[in-house]
């Protein structure tokens, strides 16, 4: 029996694709799960691991979708084995199976983890370009020093709400209060960061 196993890593993204595919090569059951690759913990990955018996073969749409590193997607492939359970990657075309399927899985699966090193490289570096320049990452302050002493003094007077206020300076209220605990810290610690 063919078993599929579809995974996406956010809500934003579709399995369509995978799915469509692990049909297409005869999937008989199909296991769909959203979680990032590199959680540790994949409840569906391990229902559907549950649900395979000797004889069954496990099929995904690339490798990537099983594990994140070579290790991991090693003592996967491993662990079926000791299962008695094949495995089969559409995209990669391999399958373990057989003995060159088992070697294209070693090679292919090294070359996935090659890339993805490449990728986390090339950012790193870039981010690293970019400090340089003077540049820094991550998203804008909501609010300067200044405005939030503005939004402050309105907030101690209490003539006004806080979403009042968070209107006025078109920020959250989860936003304000994490300034003000921010404040507040600073305050205790003596000083301003």
């Amino acid at each position: 029996m063919l078993v599929g196993y579809a995974r996406v890593s956010t809500l934003e993204q579709s399995l369509n694709l995978q799915v469509e595919a692990l049909k297409k090569t005869g999937c008989d059951k199909i296991y769909e799960e959203v979680v990032s690759g590199i959680k540790a913990e994949r409840k569906i990955l391990n229902e559907s691991l549950s649900y395979l018996r000797p004889g069954d073969t496990l099929v995904v749409w690339r490798l990537d979708r099983l594990g994140r590193s070579m290790k991991q997607l090693i003592e996967l492939i491993n662990m079926l084995k000791e299962k008695e359970v094949g495995f089969k990657s559409i995209v990669e075309a391999v399958d373990t199976t057989t003995p060159t399927g088992q070697f294209f899985f070693h090679i292919t699966g090294a070359f996935a983890e090659f890339e993805r090193n490449l990728i986390r490289e090339r950012t790193m570096a870039g981010l690293a370009s970019a400090r340089a320049r003077g540049r820094k990452g991550g998203r804008p302050k909501a609010l300067d020093q200044e405005t939030f002493q503005m939004a402050l003094v309105l907030y101690n007077e209490k003539n006004i709400t806080v979403a009042d206020i968070c209107k006025r300076f078109n920020i959250s209220k989860r936003t304000f209060y994490r300034y003000l605990e921010d404040h507040k810290a600073n305050e205790r610690e003596g000083g301003y960061r």
